[in-house]
């Protein structure tokens, strides 16, 4: 797949293009209606499949201040885009003077003059342009002049999460914030993802027995709600079962809020300075402050063993 910062990476020769367009956040299911069903209509109509998306997050530039717990970061976006079979990701850098071009300039500067659409499909609701003036009905007008289609898909999905509230990314950040990995999970089709670095930190696990990989999550990342989960830690391409912490040490009077995730079984691994990611599976408990570090100690292990039955599961 081939992935372009913005419309001067577009390849000169590139040929019509079938497109969608959003922030995608998270690539849940029902993102995945509209981008397979882009890759579908590519193929039938012989062109390539594109995804459109913004960088940073547009209501960053627009209201700043307000950007949204990001349910994935741009790269692991392109990746799980990547996985449906799309051809191409491009990311438009979302600056303040692109957010007040018109529609008519968009459609002409990125569909038609950059990508050569040959059809583009989206959701009912899809605004764009300054002050979202545009919506599908103008997209299928200025199309008839540009020569493409425009297909609207529901991606209304809905199941028990959010009591049959239809998915979305704003339902999904809802869910993590309560600590539902199983609601998220229905949601986005997989568990949810925290990614970043590992740093060093106050070294308490190692002391006690446990030691976490503390990681210094990427900006804006939706932190699933304060306790223990069982999940995975993914390192240098290997994925270990885990015990996974998010809090603020209560017993340890700690004031900074981590995650940190142990690798269960796992002995001498040395992962500073490496980029991680911890997927979340399950809640297990929410975060406590024990009277003594032996009650906290008997607590981790029934944790840890509570950890390693889930991930085994298949």
């Amino acid at each position: 797949m081939q992935r372009w910062h913005g419309l001067e990476e577009i390849p000169g020769d590139w040929g019509r293009s079938v497109v969608t367009i959003g922030s995608f956040d998270g690539v849940h299911r029902g993102h995945q209606l509209i981008i397979n069903r882009v890759v579908e209509l590519a193929g039938e109509l012989g062109a390539k499949s594109v995804v459109v998306t913004f960088d940073p997050h547009p209501s960053e530039v627009v209201r700043p201040g307000t950007h949204p717990p990001l349910l994935a970061p741009q790269p692991r976006r392109a990746e799980l885009v990547e996985q449906l079979g799309v051809d191409a990701v491009l990311v438009l850098p979302f600056t303040a003077e692109f957010s007040k071009e018109s529609p008519e300039y968009f459609v002409r500067s990125v569909l038609v003059d950059a990508l050569h659409a040959k059809a583009v499909v989206e959701g009912p609701n899809f605004r764009f342009g300054h002050r979202a003036a545009g919506n599908v009905e103008l997209l299928a007008e200025l199309g008839r002049d540009a020569d493409f289609t425009v297909e609207v898909v529901d991606l209304q999905v809905r199941g028990a999460a959010g009591d049959g509230e239809p998915f979305s990314s704003s339902l999904c950040r809802r869910l993590v914030a309560a600590g539902d990995m199983t609601g998220v999970a229905e949601i986005l089709g997989r568990p949810h993802r925290v990614e970043g670095e590992v740093v060093r930190g106050a070294q308490r696990g190692r002391e006690l027995g446990y030691p976490t990989a503390n990681v210094d999550t990427v900006a804006h990342s939706a932190i699933p709600a304060d306790g223990v989960y069982a999940g995975w830690l993914t390192a240098d391409g290997e994925t270990m079962p885990a015990a996974i912490s998010v809090g603020t040490n209560p017993t340890f009077d700690g004031t900074a809020r981590t995650v940190e995730a142990y690798a269960i079984d796992r002995v001498g691994l040395d992962l500073y300075g490496q980029h991680v990611a911890v997927d979340f599976l399950a809640w297990l408990r929410g975060m406590e402050k024990f009277d003594s570090i032996d009650a906290l100690l008997e607590r981790m292990a029934e944790d840890v063993k509570r950890a390693r039955d889930l991930t085994e599961r298949p």
